[in-house]
């Protein structure tokens, strides 16, 4: 096993004193419920994420200061301030409650990093309702599937998608009653929508931010699973008191902060710690509207004086793939902590980051249903490149394995490989999965929440990623689901079957590779691999569709006609293939 040096910290290190100096105190000390006292309540004892995202800091000392700043490619940058994001989140409430839309209801975003779509995100929670955020790049079966689940009443996206992904699919929504439409052209409203900038200028100045509980629904994220069809995550308002607390622990962000998370708003990092997060802490937040570039990004990083960056290791290899001579043809004397989310950051990665910028990256852990950060790399303690680092202060993380009881055991020789367990109770544990009670209860043993991640402990208390405990991809920082993939392959005339599988990308982590079988009288060659790959990207959309699709006589299946991807796997990489009782065949 490969060794890493470790990175050690010092006090020198650092512009800014860093708010967690020792980890061992901060745990000893620390209390949610002390966090959740400091973030000031509503007059009326309401506790609602944009009340403390935006509303406080409109009416105190920060109104004028640069909350967000959108960044295009040929146009001057957007910025609006504390002060102008609560009035124009205002009239979106405004907006939400003249179509009769209020608290509990869900609406929905399908957009770019587009103001509206954060002006959207924070009026639906000033008006009470549950905020759901959609990915741009999904075609229209995703797309229709997480709406036709969450039954949202409302979504907001611009002409060019609603053309090209939700129109032939909107008489199969019928609880889908508005769609807000931002143009972004000189057409024609399409037939049977709003257009956004016409309902936000009719609507009344100012909107009295509904008085939630914390245990009020606010945020709905789906996520895949290895089977079926994708699961929503509920969580509630008292999220909020995770997302502050991390953003000052893992990401120290501190007042004066030009920060910029690089995180895709339709998933759940660029919710959590790209919109609420920074603005429950008042600081600066730069948004990107364009593609990855690496000049760009580069140009970004010392142009906007960015001092924390959170981004993903699919972007950090990408970067290392241009080379250390682009990374240096530029200063960035701001720059003081780099983080990275979304998949395990391999140690060149942490190490790359004092090559190009003379910090390492602070990798983290956190999934959907735990709503923050829960293990992390800090400002003031050593790295250990490849770890995900120590649990948060107020979270207990453990290592256990399964009993046959239905029970956990936690583990507690050092090293030993278990599934990564946390003690429910944190405020941003999830609430449910929407509609699936017996599935959500089958993610706890006793109080502990099982995270499905096989992981391990070192004899100094730092975590380390194994893999996952099922089959889901994780490609690019997104959870993509093999069943929802191979569902849009078997729609095609020529399919029999499929089973898809995650193989290792130096780029993206894992891409998505699909097998295939196909029905009599279709032949195997380049001209339906192309159709094939076609159909699948139409469907899917290029983030979620195989980037390889193989012709297979037969898969392997149990004898109960499951296919067993594990054995695509371990054939595709030439590994041990394992107990093969089960197999269709076997004797």
């Amino acid at each position: 096993m490969m060794h890493w040096p470790v990175i050690e910290k010092t006090a020198e290190a650092y512009r800014v004193a860093p708010h967690m100096r020792d980890y061992s105190a901060a745990r000893a000390q620390f209390s949610w419920d002390a966090v959740a006292r400091a973030l000031p309540r509503m007059p009326d004892g309401g506790f609602n994420i944009a009340h403390l995202a935006v509303d406080r800091h409109a009416d105190g000392p920060l109104a004028p200061h640069c909350a967000l700043r959108f960044l295009a490619r040929g146009a001057a940058p957007r910025e609006y301030s504390y002060r102008d994001l609560r009035a124009a989140a205002d009239r979106f409430a405004q907006t939400l409650s003249k179509l009769g839309i209020g608290r509990g209801d869900r609406v929905a975003t399908l957009a770019g990093r587009i103001p509206e779509l954060y002006i959207a995100a924070l009026g639906t929670l000033k008006a009470g309702a549950v905020y759901l955020p959609l990915f741009s790049a999904f075609g229209p079966e995703p797309l229709e599937t997480r709406l036709s689940l969450s039954g949202a009443r409302t979504l907001v996206t611009t002409d060019v998608l609603y053309r090209r992904k939700v129109e032939a699919i909107r008489a199969r929504l019928p609880a889908l009653e508005h769609v807000l439409v931002v143009r972004t052209g000189s057409g024609p409203l399409p037939a049977n929508t709003h257009d956004f900038a016409a309902l936000a200028a009719e609507a009344p100045a100012g909107f009295a931010t509904v008085a939630t509980l914390p245990s009020d629904l606010a945020l709905l994220h789906f996520t895949s699973g290895t089977t079926g069809k994708p699961k929503g995550v509920l969580h509630s308002h008292s999220a909020v008191v995770v997302h502050e607390a991390t953003a000052r622990y893992a990401l120290d962000l501190h007042d004066a902060d030009v920060y910029w998370c690089t995180a895709d708003p339709g998933w759940v990092t660029g919710v959590s710690y790209g919109i609420i997060a920074p603005l429950v802490c008042g600081v600066t937040t730069i948004v990107d509207c364009e593609d990855f570039d690496v000049e760009r990004w580069y140009a970004i990083l010392a142009e906007e004086s960015i001092s924390v960056w959170y981004t993903a290791p699919t972007a950090i290899r990408m970067l290392m793939k241009a080379g250390l001579e682009a990374a240096r043809a530029r200063r960035y004397p701001a720059l003081r902590l780099l983080a990275s989310v979304g998949e395990p950051l391999n140690p060149e990665g942490v190490l790359w980051g004092l090559e190009a910028f003379g910090l390492p990256f602070h990798d983290n852990w956190w999934q959907t249903e735990t709503g923050g950060i829960m293990i992390a790399n800090y400002a003031a303690m050593d790295i250990r490149p490849g770890s995900m680092g120590k649990p948060v202060p107020g979270i207990d993380a453990a290592i256990v394995v399964r009993e046959a009881n239905g029970g956990v055991k936690p583990v507690d020789d050092p090293d030993q490989v278990g599934e990564l367990a946390l003690r429910s109770g944190w405020p941003s544990m999830f609430r449910g999965y929407l509609n699936e009670d017996e599935r959500y209860r089958r993610c706890f043993a006793g109080d502990w929440y099982l995270s499905g991640d096989l992981a391990k402990r070192d004899a100094d208390g730092y975590f380390w990623f194994i893999g996952r405990s099922d089959d889901v991809i994780k490609s690019s920082g997104h959870l993509i689901s093999p069943f929802e993939v191979a569902s849009a392959l078997l729609s095609h005339a020529a399919v029999a079957q499929a089973g898809v599988i995650g193989v290792p990308d130096p780029i993206m982590g894992e891409a998505v590779k699909a097998f295939v079988e196909l029905k009599p009288g279709n032949a195997a060659d380049a001209a339906l691999n192309k159709q094939l790959m076609g159909h699948a990207r139409k469907l899917l959309g290029t983030a979620v569709a195989p980037r390889e699709i193989a012709f297979i006589e037969s898969l392997p299946r149990t004898r109960s006609g499951k296919i067993m991807r594990r054995l695509l796997k371990a054939r595709e990489l030439g590994t041990a293939e394992g107990d093969l009782s089960t197999l269709e065949g076997a004797e």
